[in-house]
């Protein structure tokens, strides 16, 4: 991993981005990465909103990786700020090689560093091996989430 840099995303790495969101059963049948002009808008919200994190994963000059952490405060648990990490993607040439974990590493000591009391995310009921990945770091599936599309 001796040349992988965890940055902030830019403007320019949202074709990247958007291609690794699309490429998965889900994501295909959701994502665009023909039109971008969602996503320049979603990115300016993103840029714009101090409580978020979007970054890449970059090798050799090449985006392989991105996430989304958001820092949310709360009065639950005493007051507790959590974070919640999103939109986990990791290009298909370099899965296997250890960046989803140095990511999540990357995400749990930045919400340390927010200082954040807790970490969580969600991950679609189909995704089993996604499922064992977030286990083997130390997550725990103990609640049940609910979406509404709206």
């Amino acid at each position: 991993m001796g040349d992988l840099e965890i940055r902030p995303a830019g403007a320019d790495d949202l074709p990247a981005i958007v291609t690794m969101l699309a490429d998965d059963p889900l994501g295909a049948t959701r994502e665009s990465p023909d039109d971008l002009t969602p996503y320049v808008a979603a990115f300016q919200r993103l840029a714009d909103d101090p409580n978020q994190r979007l970054v890449v994963a970059v090798r050799e000059g090449r985006v392989v990786g991105t996430l989304q952490l958001t820092i949310v405060p709360g009065l639950s648990r005493k007051g507790a700020t959590r974070s919640i990490i999103e939109g986990v993607r990791v290009h298909a040439d370099e899965r296997g090689s250890g960046l989803g974990t140095r990511f999540i590493e990357w995400a749990i000591e930045e919400s340390r560093r927010q200082g954040c009391q807790l970490v969580q995310l969600t991950s679609d009921a189909t995704r089993t091996d996604a499922h064992r990945f977030y286990e083997r770091l130390g997550f725990s599936a103990s609640h049940l989430g609910f979406k509404l599309q709206l």
